[in-house]
């Protein structure tokens, strides 16, 4: 744990105001849930909750299994990392921080879908060299709320994707968003 040297007081109503500062760097705005843990030494934690990491070993298996059926890369995501990755380059991924690209998108419940010609094209993590190919990007939606992302990658020019690669990313993004709900 890393000290900030800032000093803050509860009010009576029993709230601690978390520094400007420290919800930016976190990207902790108005309506972000967080965690409450408390350890033996009287520390109190805030964690960001992220419903999707509830699911991060049954996340694995379907990004996995997609991978795996499709031979491209696969994500899940919530609104800050990368949460489940596999295929050829997940190392990349797995476990980093969304750019702000993508969390806007999800933020919009945007489905995006570009081949390695098209421009517009989204960075999925924060300073990502490059997006050269294929793309398809499905926001999951739990209880009306935007809480992450499934995409499918390509790996190469000729990855071309098309109304099979979005049904199945929406496929995905749906089964999960109800998965949540449970």
């Amino acid at each position: 744990m890393k000290a900030t040297g800032i000093v803050r007081r509860i009010d009576d109503l029993g709230r601690v105001v978390i520094p400007k500062e420290i919800r930016r760097t976190l990207r902790i705005k108005e309506g972000t849930p967080l965690e409450i843990f408390t350890d033996r030494e009287g520390e109190v934690i805030l964690k960001k909750y992220s419903p999707i990491g509830e699911l991060g070993v049954f996340a694995k298996e379907y990004v996995e299994a997609l991978s795996q059926a499709t031979g491209l890369l696969s994500c899940i995501t919530d609104h800050d990392q990368v949460v489940a990755a596999a295929g050829q380059g997940s190392r990349e991924y797995s476990g980093k921080g969304i750019s702000r690209e993508l969390e806007e998108a999800i933020t919009a419940r945007e489905t995006k879908c570009f081949n390695a010609n098209e421009n517009g094209k989204i960075p999925v993590v924060e300073n990502q060299k490059e997006v050269n190919f294929a793309q398809t990007i499905q926001p999951i939606i739990c209880a009306g709320d935007a809480i992450g992302a499934v995409i499918l990658m390509g790996k190469s020019e000729k990855d071309v994707f098309g109304n099979p690669e979005k049904m199945l990313v929406q496929t995905a993004a749906g089964f999960l968003g109800r998965q949540m709900e449970q």
